[in-house]
């Protein structure tokens, strides 16, 4: 849960601490109230599968998960049901189903748009070393998955349990999903937690059939999603909102996620949040995004200087060499920002401009109406680089173009396109990167102060000890050789010996080479 006294604290009329604690009690019995009201959308095929479990089951969030088995999986599949024994994991990912073999399920379902969801928990299932695991997932005539490494990229989110989400269309009534441990590894297995296969409207992504397109940046022609197309979701964010779990999504059991860690330049922004107006659904469907969604934002502040010189910036983390498909959601609930040009702004996309003159109120028609935009980008591959962050900023228009100098984003959805029917990317690197923003640079020598110190202090203390040492095996030795000898240790010339017993004085730019230490004169 976001920290709410933070958030309110940084709104431009700061509030008293008893209207604080009242919105906070407001916000939470919204949260309360989305689980318990109708779903603005009901999907025609809603299946959990409990893969490995052999009862019905239920989710923390209330959710049923049916029994695997093994009525989905192709009869020639050899497979192992493994439970992971491991008290207080959530369903489903006490249960796992594995193989050394390929398997594959098969589902009957409607046709038309779907999300598939495969749920992972990589542990080392007794005869299944957890580092094992690398196979292929291919969902109808899609590879979504290659060499897949569960415990990779588990160890790079730094997560126990995770799960990867895909959207495809489905033209027939069977579905099926293979799954195909690597042929070249020894030992390898491939494995399932669960699977989740939802509908989804057949607008809410794909481009219908008399859609023109939108805008594909930095090139000529519009962009189409079309029925021959998969896609992953990869984020999906509540901007400057708390995180909104599935069961409080509009019926999709989509997972949004707070936008913090992806924000690398917030500059001074700030988070309105909106409990007065009802936002009004007259322009897209309201099971686009919840309602949660379109009551908060992050806008840029409210010194027009300080705006005017820095964009607000969010960067995400993906596969470079695909497209891909981004929507971005906006509402004006604030009550300054009700006619057109009162709040343009500037939107890039991957350091693009992909809008000049962004006008929310010129979009929706009107305060408190939400409304989303689209926009698909070339995530090109410059040499070896796997990875590369895909960046949306916001900056004001000019100041002639905008009574307020300012920009507002209410949510977030990445998707990466298929390319020839492929979706897989690489492994994360075996040494997880410590952070989704940047990538980790060569280890280099570090110094600074302190080493620098303690190295000084170090040689001084040797040659202290070397001098005294230096001093007594001499004065022990002037005790035999008489005044002489004492005499020159006493001359004010600092002098060095060499292995053949010379002396070099060190005065002056020459050198003096004598025959002994008793013949040289001071």
């Amino acid at each position: 849960m976001i920290n709410f006294t933070k958030r309110y604290v940084s709104l431009p009329n700061k509030l008293s601490v008893l209207t604080l604690f009242h919105f906070t009690f407001l916000h939470t019995l919204t949260i309360a109230s989305a689980d318990a009201s109708p779903k603005p959308y009901t999907p025609q095929d809603n299946i959990a599968l409990d893969c490995g479990s052999t009862t019905n089951t239920t989710d923390l969030s209330g959710r049923s998960w049916i029994s695997d088995n093994t009525i989905y999986l192709d009869q020639s599949s050899k497979v192992s049901v493994i439970s992971t024994s491991t008290e207080g994991d959530p369903i489903p990912y006490t249960t796992a189903l594995l193989s050394r073999s390929q398997f594959t399920f098969s589902f009957t379902v409607t046709p038309g748009p779907k999300f598939i969801r495969l749920h992972f928990h990589p542990a080392s299932y007794r005869a299944f070393n957890r580092s094992n695991a690398f196979f292929d997932v291919h969902i109808g005539g899609y590879t979504v998955l290659s060499n897949f490494s569960a415990a990779l990229k588990a160890d790079d989110l730094k997560l126990e349990v995770f799960y990867s989400e895909f959207c495809i269309y489905v033209d027939e009534e069977k579905l099926n999903i293979l799954f195909n441990p690597n042929p070249n590894m020894p030992d390898s297995y491939a494995f399932i937690n669960g699977i989740e296969i939802v509908s989804m409207p057949g607008n809410l992504y794909y481009s219908s059939d008399d859609d023109t397109g939108f805008n594909f940046v930095n090139q000529v022609n519009p962009y189409r999603i079309l029925k021959n197309q998969a896609f992953e979701s990869l984020y999906r964010v509540n901007i400057g909102g708390s995180s909104i779990s599935p069961t409080q999504d509009t019926g999709m059991y989509r997972s949004w996620s707070e936008d913090g860690e992806y924000v690398t330049n917030g500059g001074p922004s700030v988070l309105p949040v909106n409990l007065i107006i009802s936002p009004s659904f007259s322009v897209i469907p309201n099971y686009s995004a919840p309602v949660p969604v379109y009551r908060t934002a992050r806008t840029m502040g409210t010194n027009k200087t300080v705006n005017e010189n820095y964009r607000l910036t969010w960067e995400f983390r993906v596969d470079s060499g695909f497209t891909y498909y981004v929507r971005l959601h906006f509402c004006e609930f604030q009550v300054e920002i009700t006619e057109l040009g009162d709040r343009v702004f500037q939107i890039y996309i991957d350091n693009i401009v992909a809008e000049h003159q962004a006008d929310v109120i010129s979009w929706a028609g009107g305060n408190g109406v939400p409304v989303y935009r689209d926009y698909a980008v070339m995530i090109g591959r410059a040499g070896n680089e796997m990875k590369r962050n895909l960046s949306i900023a916001l900056h004001p228009a000019p100041a002639w173009r905008t009574r307020y100098s300012d920009a507002i984003l209410n949510g977030v959805e990445i998707f990466k396109l298929s390319n020839e029917g492929n979706l897989a990317g690489p492994n994360p690197q075996t040494i997880p990167i410590s952070s989704p923003k940047i990538s980790v640079p060569p280890p280099r020598p570090k110094y600074n102060i302190r080493t620098t110190f303690l190295t000084v202090i170090g040689v001084v203390s040797i040659f202290v000890v070397v001098s005294a040492l230096y001093i007594l095996i001499f004065r022990q030795k002037s005790r035999f050789e008489g005044s002489s000898s004492w005499y020159q240790l006493s001359c004010k010339d600092y002098s060095s010996m060499d292995g053949s017993g010379k002396v070099f004085s060190s005065v002056g730019k020459h050198s003096k080479d004598t025959t002994s230490v008793a013949d040289n004169k001071c």
